[in-house]
């Protein structure tokens, strides 16, 4: 009879524990989530920044262009001319 008694309030009192500790935490989990919500105003600056860095990058011009064949030839013998410094 005792250990009946003994293992009910085990139960209560474990039970109590739990809802205690559940309740927090959602309650954190629920926190940090407003926390970390961004406003309606945030989320439009994000938007229209991400769209301006995109139409920047499409109002650039390649960096990497065509070389003629005389420019080619150029960098070549500046290339050779470098190698040979180097090897003296």
């Amino acid at each position: 009879m005792i250990a009946r008694a003994f293992l009910a309030i085990a139960l209560v009192l474990g039970s109590f524990a739990a809802d205690a500790q559940g309740r927090r935490h959602d309650g954190g989990r629920d926190r940090d989530r407003q926390e970390r919500q961004m406003s309606r105003e945030e989320r439009q600056r994000m938007r229209e920044d991400v769209r301006e860095a995109y139409r920047d990058r499409r109002e650039r011009p390649h960096k990497a262009q065509q070389m003629t064949p005389e420019e080619r030839g150029r960098l070549r013998r500046d290339i050779e001319n470098v190698n040979k410094d180097l090897r003296r």
